[in-house]
């Protein structure tokens, strides 16, 4: 049975409703499928069967809470919302039109008149889930102690390790910040001062998303201090960066989180960087290449260069762009048992079973050219160094990779060729580099649209001309974009997936960079091998649907 908006008036909702019910499917999962609408156009229908004014994302967004009279929790539980619109007028946001015990409920906590309307489940989940972090912050400040309630209660599973439990609100407001930043699978915490007071942002698939404002210097300098003791950093210190670690038990596991404090105009800023390793090593227990989500070409590629007998696979590409995630990919499939693999690492991030991996300890002496020098004494089939840094490490690496060893190591450069310059600028000889290096990877992640909330999008006409489509090339291509829903916590995206530029090591190309050729003429060879430009390997990614046009444009260059 497909309905069009028109015939909404006709459809048997009452009976669709029992289905739904009988069924126990979400109620709007249900009847998109059985009308066979969208969600724009089952909110139209469902508007006009109930005589309520819709509310799309942006006008959820030009609300303002009122979390003082329907609570965060009530509202979620409810699946409805109590705010203001921009004349501070109340309005009562319903998920359900058939929903009688929301409205009455409210009436009896205003006692005034109110305006009613209806909203997608998916857009009012979206915008609970980016007030979630920031409501659990708050009400753990605000709280008195010992006040228990479902937030304190998560926050209380998450126990400090190196630190006595404490009960105080400024405590109750790290741990809280602690908790729903590993909920919500982020990278890193800024906590940032301002003169309002401490700005909380996560950082989730590589992009920050403000969480909280907290009013008040005096609660950002406590915060920041509190972080400071948990790790074990010098509190009476404020005009040098400190560095430290701390540990919190979350869940029956420990995680590892990495403390940079820096001083600021208005005080000083934390960034807390979380390192799981424990999920991380369940979830990487059979990890392979083909889960990083490279395209067929570049796969092969690079499963290739790690299956060579030996020389140098080396991966470049800036901080956070997942080197070492493909390095580690790499090493699982060769690792068979055969061969002895070991690594030097800062840090190890985790654990490959089968692999010797050593962190780098500078305080101790261990730097990665000692570490190097002592790895090729315990007769290794195979090598991983985490970053090439100094000339040191470089000529001993490359020394390695000649010498019947497979190297497997990262460098920070922009593309495959800026890594050559790398190698020149740090003494390297290029006859050496070249007779070393099997192949260069440079990567980058790409934002994936949230499969949940996803939809075709009309593009803009300055992407498209950014991009170097025509309107007549975008027109068969599948460009899409999230709309933000409760998976994605409302920003459109979910997860992240790798893109790669790789070069291909040939005669015709060892002889043009030992000869120090011009880089065009290098570029002009590397295209005559298939090397394709990040921004056309991103681009791809776009055209399929994968992505949208602005994420190819934050993280590639425009050519």
């Amino acid at each position: 049975m497909t309905a069009r908006i028109g015939e909404a008036a006709m459809v048997d909702w009452a009976g669709l409703r029992a289905e739904a019910k009988a069924s126990a499917r979400p109620l709007w999962d249900f009847l998109e499928e059985r009308l066979g609408l969208g969600p724009e156009a089952l909110l139209e229908a469902l508007g006009r069967h109930g005589r309520l004014p819709i509310v799309d994302m942006a006008g959820l967004d030009r609300l303002t809470p009122d979390y003082a009279r329907l609570p965060f929790e009530e509202a979620a539980t409810r699946g409805c919302l109590l705010a203001r619109d921009p004349e501070d007028r109340p309005v009562l946001i319903l998920t359900d039109p058939w929903d009688q015990a929301s409205p009455a409920f409210c009436a009896h906590l205003l006692g005034v008149p109110f305006e009613t309307a209806l909203a997608h489940p998916a857009d009012l989940a979206a915008l609970f889930a980016r007030h979630e972090a920031g409501i659990r912050a708050m009400d753990a400040l605000a709280a008195p102690a010992g006040n228990s309630g479902p937030a304190g209660e998560d926050v209380e599973a998450l126990s400090l390790v190196s630190i006595a439990a404490d009960s105080s609100p400024i405590v109750r407001m790290v741990r809280s910040t602690l908790y729903d930043a590993l909920k919500a699978g982020a990278s890193d915490i800024h906590l940032e001062t301002s003169p309002k007071g401490l700005a909380v942002k996560y950082r989730l698939d590589g992009v920050l998303s403000p969480i909280a404002q907290l009013p008040g210097l005096e609660t950002a300098e406590q915060a920041i201090s509190r972080i400071k003791v948990m790790a074990e950093l010098d509190i009476a210190e404020h005009r040098i960066p400190q560095d430290g670690r701390l540990k919190v038990g979350v869940e029956g596991r420990e995680v590892d989180v990495r403390v940079s404090i820096m001083p600021s105009t208005h005080g000083e800023d934390a960034v807390l960087r979380i390192l799981d390793r424990q999920m991380l090593t369940q979830e990487r227990q059979a990890l392979t290449l083909d889960q990083l989500g490279f395209t067929q070409e570049p796969l092969e590629r690079i499963r290739g260069l790690a299956t060579q007998a030996y020389g140098m696979l080396l991966v470049t590409g800036p901080t956070g762009s997942g080197k070492t995630t493909t390095l580690y990919a790499a090493i699982s499939e060769i690792n068979h048992g055969r061969d002895k693999i070991v690594t030097i690492e800062d840090p190890v991030e985790y654990q490959l079973a089968g692999v010797l991996q050593i962190p780098v300890n500078e305080r101790k002496g261990l730097t990665f050219e000692r570490g190097l020098r002592s790895i090729l004494r315990h007769d290794p089939d195979k090598i991983m160094v985490g970053e090439i840094r100094d000339p040191e490490t470089a000529e001993i690496a490359v020394q390695s990779a000649l010498t019947g060893h497979l190297v497997f190591t990262t460098v920070h450069a922009n593309n495959v060729f800026d890594v050559i310059g790398r190698f020149t600028h740090m003494g390297v000889d290029p006859y050496s580099f070249v007779a070393a290096i099997n192949g260069i990877v440079a990567q980058r992640l790409l934002r994936r649209n949230c499969p949940h909330c996803s939809q075709p999008v009309i593009p803009d006409p300055r992407l498209l001309a950014r991009a170097g489509m025509a309107d007549a090339q975008a027109a068969p291509l599948r460009l899409m974009a999230g709309r933000g829903c409760g998976h994605c916590r409302g920003t459109g995206f979910k997860g992240r997936r790798a893109v790669a530029q790789i070069l291909l090591m040939t005669d015709q190309l060892r002889e043009l960079i030992s000869s120090r050729a011009p880089v065009t003429r290098i570029k002009e060879e590397a295209a005559r091998g298939g090397t394709k430009s990040l921004r056309a390997a991103a681009l791809e990614v776009a055209a399929a649907g994968e992505t949208t046009l602005e994420e190819v444009d934050r993280v590639t260059l425009a050519e």
